[in-house]
């Protein structure tokens, strides 16, 4: 999660993607919660590979880690070399089972497999897989061939971020093999570089599919995969703090009503999210994502996206406002 976000900012300018509340938790624990649902056994530590964030985001990680029974870890990378160069930046950590997640994507799956395999790779059928790391499978779904980003058709199955690997040292070495060759495909050390060249050397993996795929890039991508949250979790989860006021007001669910929050005569849903100490009053908003510690007062909006400690008060009906923003009509 060492990336700058840029197609998120402002959201990104004071907090990491990675970080961004998605139906009322931060968008890597419910990468966790997600995987760990999945696993049997004990998670005995969860390694993140991040930019300069600063400390107060490091110990919200690690803290993160903590609610999940696991030793938090911090690892760096400082410039943007690519994906495998990444994992390779916490190279203490690649050893045993092995689970690798990208951090700004959501996924509805069933993550449940056996350790004994060499390795799982998660994938979903794309209509433009150019863009991609892709596979090639035999009709077993083990995976025959690696191929990033082909400007041919290969196949339209997209690797989407999600890794599992049986022995972590394999990997790890294979990472450091290939940065110390230098060998690089489309300028950066890729994952699939490393993955083909474990399989040429033995190691057996099977494409494993995914039944969504919730891009977190973008704002747009932000409001839709927090609606798609809501609609999934509605029914597992407790998404209305007990320690909420709504006075005078509608919720239309599904919706994220966080600790603390003030809704007074308002309507607010269905699919939106409002964080914790938060207030809404006089105001109608519907698909949103409105983060903590925020005020909006008289204020008509949809499809939109505030940040944490804002102050609105207007008509505009499609916002997208940043952190520490204070905005009167």
């Amino acid at each position: 999660m060492a990336g700058r976000g840029t197609r998120l900012r402002p959201h990104t300018l004071t907090v990491p993607k990675p970080l961004i509340p998605i139906a009322g938790k931060p968008m890597v624990q419910r990468i966790v919660e997600d995987l760990t649902a999945g696993y049997q056994g004990q998670v005995d530590e969860i390694a993140f590979v991040i930019g300069d964030f600063g400390k107060e985001v490091e110990n919200e990680l690690v803290d993160i880690a903590g609610r999940f029974g696991a030793e938090g870890k911090i690892y760096y990378q400082t410039q943007p070399l690519g994906v495998a160069h990444a994992i390779g930046c916490a190279s203490e950590s690649l050893t045993g089972n092995v689970f690798i997640a990208f951090s700004d994507t959501l996924f509805k799956a069933d993550f449940q497999f056996d350790l004994n395999e060499d390795g799982v790779i998660w994938v979903k059928k794309v209509e433009d897989p150019s863009s991609f790391g892709v596979v090639k499978t035999s009709r077993e779904n083990i995976i025959t061939d690696f191929v990033e980003k082909s400007p041919v058709f290969v196949s339209d199955l997209a690797i989407v971020g999600l890794y599992y690997v049986r022995e972590g040292e394999l990997l790890r070495d294979e990472i450091r093999r290939i940065i110390a060759g230098n060998i690089k495909d489309k300028g950066e050390f890729q994952i699939t570089s490393v993955l083909e060249n474990m399989k040429n050397a033995g190691s057996r993996f099977r494409a494993a599919g995914i039944e969504e795929w919730l891009d977190c890039g973008n704002k747009e991508n932000i409001i839709e995969t927090n609606r798609r949250m809501l609609e999934i979790k509605r029914s597992k989860e407790v998404l209305h703090a007990g320690s909420a006021h709504i006075e005078n007001a509608i919720v239309i669910e599904p919706c994220f009503i966080g600790e603390d929050a003030r809704i007074v005569n308002s309507v607010i849903g269905p699919y939106t999210s409002v964080g914790h100490k938060s207030v809404i009053e006089n105001s109608i908003i519907k698909n949103s994502v409105i983060q903590n510690d925020t005020c909006v007062r008289n204020a008509m909006f949809s499809d939109s996206m505030v940040g944490s400690h804002v102050n609105y008060e207007g008509r505009v009906p499609d916002i997208s406002i940043g952190d520490y923003t204070t905005f009167k009509e």
